[in-house]
């Protein structure tokens, strides 16, 4: 068993001065100023780090994982992690059985406003067309509501068993591809218990450990043999409890499958050659009419 080394692309926190309302946009959050170009670490988004993320994922033990330290700004870290106490908006679940002893947000519920800008990002669409140049999927969606996502907590005791995600969204029936995990831990001890583990394929033995250090975040695949908990309980001498924010990412089982329905707009008026021409669309084989877009540039 060994512990996962995390991709370190994080920048120190005096790199990151506080931004000039003069120069950028800029949003502030009980009182701290965040710099809108700076909530991600753009480095991450160049072609060069792109590969070595891939080829880091590619390589992981024993199912495709990924390690990364900072990706997000340390100050909205801070600032969502100061939002775990507020109990004025956001409705928690508790989540207490056997196997696991945790509480989250519950979907669909409001956050506070650091937590929102995270789940924004994430969700957004230069966000995941990167997270699928990283792992060769393509077509993900997001969900807003963060179904299974959101906020989570463990306090002192808590543990979660071995075991494989949900294959399938609970309302939207779309492909669960991954999940993704930021951990809001500062100056986190091994000693503390609660490391995540990854496990073999055939359920006997820990392959990877991931330590829930703050700012580090982990890419973690979907599949049947993506065998996951933290099962030593958590034991922080001080009673701090282990926080973390999620999100999952989907595909359609239709993505990028050849389809005969509209996919353009339908106009009321049409012309008689168009009139021909969506005929001779739907009678025609698809290889034939890619063939004829091809050639005539209609």
């Amino acid at each position: 068993m060994s512990d996962a080394m995390a991709l370190d692309f994080s920048r120190p926190d005096e790199a990151f001065a506080p931004a000039d309302p003069a120069n950028g946009n800029s949003v502030t959050i009980r009182g701290v100023r965040l710099p809108l170009d700076e909530l991600v670490n753009r480095k991450l988004f160049e072609p060069e780090a792109r590969q070595k993320l891939r080829e880091a994922l590619q390589a992981a033990k024993p199912f495709p994982h990924l390690v990364v330290e900072g990706i997000f700004h340390p100050d909205l870290l801070r600032l969502i992690t100061e939002e775990f106490e507020d109990h004025s908006q956001t409705v928690w679940l508790d989540i207490k059985s056997r196997y696991e002893s945790f509480r989250r947000s519950v979907m669909g519920t409001r956050l506070g406003p650091a937590s929102q800008i995270y789940f924004d990002i994430v969700n957004s669409g230069w966000f995941l067309e990167w997270v699928g140049s990283i792992t060769g999927i393509p077509y993900l969606l997001a969900d807003p509501q963060l179904y299974g996502g959101g906020l989570h907590e463990s306090l002192t005791g808590a543990s979660f068993a071995i075991h494989r995600d949900f294959n399938r969204h609970s309302t939207s029936g779309l492909k669960n591809e991954m999940v993704f995990i930021t951990y809001l831990n500062k100056g986190w001890q091994p000693e503390w218990g609660s490391a995540l583990e990854l496990w073999d394929k055939k359920q006997k033995a820990c392959v990877t450990r991931v330590q829930p250090e703050f700012g580090h975040s982990i890419f973690m695949l979907h599949g049947p043999a993506s065998f996951h908990g933290h099962p030593v309980p958590l034991n922080a001498p001080d009673g701090r409890p282990r926080r973390s924010v999620a999100a999952y990412f989907y595909t359609s089982p239709e993505a990028g499958k050849p389809s005969r329905d509209k996919l353009n707009t339908i106009f009321m008026n049409r012309l008689p050659l168009d009139r021909v021409l969506a005929v001779a669309r739907v009678c025609t084989p698809p290889i034939i009419w890619s063939a004829v877009k091809k050639i005539t540039g209609r």
